[in-house]
């Protein structure tokens, strides 16, 4: 008589693992953490489902070497090692900056004032402001200063930046292309802007001194297609030195 079989199931994968792993908002949602989205608290269904099961898919996503991540302000968003199975990229210089600029305006009175709806021209001019223009020039044209036509280059490869953030879910579209309200999925962009009174001031001088956090989880290349000339940096193609770093990544202050 044949032994009883044991069900490996039972053995590898926890009760609570396989209701969530057979729910249906899960296939969806697993992609949408493999290409790089945060999830905030604004997609209730997919928030509410990782809040319920975080312990169990952090356990199943561990087996890729990646870690699913529940930031302070509660979003979510997955975080890949640099020997994950999961591929990721890193964003560019411009893109990192207007996040920064997207942060401060998130942690800004005029979020409130403007029931958090801000427009592209809004976010430009906050980026001119607070940035030094000649390193927005030389992003645009190599030379520290730019003409009337760079500035309006300059205007569109940070629409460009905008949309790449708007795929991971740093802001939503509200009405038209040129509107759309922040995030707290920014606060990835805020590094030590967490700590000490003034929060404003820190992200402000994180902005003019040009500091950033510089590998988010993978954005899908694939979904770049109308961005060729600013393709983002393959894992493959990161310096060395910028994945030896990586030991040094926090997950609550990124």
């Amino acid at each position: 008589m044949a032994p009883d079989t044991v069900d490996s199931q039972d053995v590898y994968m926890p009760e609570q693992l396989v209701k969530a792993l057979s729910n249906p908002l899960f296939p969806a949602l697993d992609s949408m953490l493999r290409a790089g989205r945060h999830i905030s608290s604004d997609d209730m269904d997919n928030h509410a489902f990782l809040t319920d099961f975080d312990m169990e898919l952090a356990t199943f996503y561990q087996r890729y070497n990646a870690e699913l991540v529940r930031a302070p302000e509660g979003f979510f968003y997955l975080r890949p090692r640099s020997t994950s199975l999961i591929g990721r990229s890193v964003l560019s210089e411009l893109d990192m900056l207007v996040g920064k600029i997207l942060c401060f305006l998130y942690l800004s009175p005029e979020r409130l004032a403007h029931e958090g709806i801000f427009t592209n021209q809004e976010l430009y001019e906050e980026l001119i402001s607070l940035a030094d223009e000649k390193k927005l020039m030389r992003l645009v044209t190599n030379r520290a200063a730019g003409s009337d036509l760079d500035k309006e280059k300059l205007f569109e490869k940070v629409r460009t930046s905008l949309r790449r953030l708007r795929r991971i879910g740093m802001v939503l579209p509200v009405g038209d292309d040129n509107k759309f309200r922040i995030s707290e999925a920014v606060f990835r962009f805020g590094g030590d802007v967490r700590i000490g009174d003034d929060v404003r001031e820190a992200q402000l001088r994180l902005i003019r001194d040009g500091e950033a956090v510089t590998d988010l989880s993978k954005v899908n290349p694939q979904s770049e297609s109308d961005d060729n000339e600013d393709n983002l940096t393959q894992a493959n193609d990161v310096n060395p030195e910028t994945q030896q770093n990586e030991q040094q990544e926090q997950a609550g202050d990124l």
